[in-house]
């Protein structure tokens, strides 16, 4: 069984104000993710070297030619094409290959990446090259039996104090399911005790896990997502939550299908107690794309594994032609949030997790699925 948008297409405006003569009007469509990083490593004597961990997976690298030939050998002018003057379409599309396409993502220490570049090749003349990111998700169903599944964990902590022992820090927590969306609110039912001699303050916490994988090594990055402050409890004292909320900002989905890099979600439920080690539960989430249906059940497609973002492109070349754009010149600075947290949180949550904590977290936007796009060569000098 396929699915509608398992076929990519789009079209190639080409516009020339003179006739030309070209060998091919070219595409390439591709998508890998890719790892990096780098230690440091010592080797003895006051010795330092830089030790490189990538790994990379290719999803699909499709090649057509949609004007002219292949070869790219000669420059001869033999079997050129000529395209007149005007405005000029050129349609292409192909289909995604039917395997798990990871979401795209741009991690710390590694990305998914999806895009079609166009190449114009004439004799004796560099290629003129567009290129154009589209984006990929590969749908996660809540709805399914193991994301509708409540989540719930207790844990107790007695503080001592040399030879004294307080009474103990007794923290319940639940969740009425393990998916959810992003833009959706978390509703966390939990019973903090307090019979400690100490101040002590109940959070929630939603944060990412990144997990790079190179070489047989492991890179991981946590990021700070969204969270919550309850009341302060003094000794003696309980607070209650009933359905207490936590918004999930736009995140991207979860990645669990990937053989080098996994994204993963986690509500933290903790009491931060001041000077000892916090008492926490961790309760995991999967964040998806299908929204939870109203009646619990819903029927979509086993096999569509993903949705294409290409809008409609139009560019004017320079006489002087520059290279194409970067990937970090199409995404944005708007598409990333940093510094999500306060101070303090950033603080909470670091010394519960006894471990580095970076606050930079991609933005993830849902789009409706488009029709079509275009990628446009266009240029006001005559010969291109």
């Amino acid at each position: 069984e396929k699915n509608v948008w398992d076929i990519v297409s789009g079209r190639i405006g080409l516009e020339v104000t003179g006739e030309i003569r070209v060998k091919a009007l070219k595409i390439n469509a591709r998508g890998h993710a890719k790892v990096r990083w780098s230690e440091s490593r010592n080797a003895g004597s006051n010795t330092a070297y830089t030790q490189n961990y990538t790994e990379e997976v290719e999803y699909f690298n499709h090649k057509d030619v949609l004007v002219g030939h292949a070869r790219d050998d000669d420059n001869s002018e033999e079997g050129l094409h000529t395209i007149h003057s005007g405005r000029h379409e050129y349609a292409f599309s192909f289909e995604l290959p039917q395997i798990p396409l990871a979401t795209s993502f741009e991690g710390k220490h590694g990305s998914v990446r999806y895009w079609v570049k166009a190449e114009l090749h004439r004799p004796w003349l560099l290629p003129v090259k567009l290129k154009k990111e589209f984006t990929v998700f590969e749908h996660i169903d809540i709805n399914t039996p193991s994301l509708l599944s409540p989540q719930a964990g207790t844990k107790e902590k007695t503080l001592c104090c040399w030879l004294c022992t307080s009474g103990p820090i007794s923290l319940s927590a639940k969740i009425e399911r393990k998916g959810y969306i992003p833009g959706e609110s978390i509703q966390i039912f939990a019973e903090i005790e307090n019979c400690s001699s100490r101040m002590v303050v109940p959070k929630a916490t939603i944060y990412q896990t990144q997990a790079f994988y190179a070489k047989g090594k492991m890179k991981e990055v946590r990021q700070l997502v969204a969270n919550l402050r309850g009341e302060s409890l003094s000794s003696g004292k309980t607070e209650t939550w009933n359905g207490k909320q936590l918004k999930i900002p736009p995140v991207s989905p979860s990645i669990l299908d990937c053989s080098i890099i996994r994204v993963e979600y986690s509500l933290m439920v903790y009491v931060d107690i001041p000077g000892a080690v916090d008492l926490f539960l961790n309760l995991p989430l999967v964040i998806g794309t299908i929204p939870l249906h109203p009646f619990g059940t819903r029927t979509s497609s086993v096999s569509s594994q993903g949705s294409m973002d290409m809008n409609w492109l139009g560019l004017t070349l320079p006489e002087r032609l520059e290279a194409p754009p970067s990937y970090a010149e199409v995404v944005t600075g708007e598409n990333r949030q940093s510094g999500l947290a306060p101070v303090t949180a950033f603080d909470d949550f670091q010394r519960a997790l006894q471990g580095p904590l970076f606050a930079y977290i991609q933005e993830f936007r849902f789009l409706p699925p488009p029709l079509y796009s275009e990628l446009a060569l266009k240029s006001n000098t005559p010969g291109v």
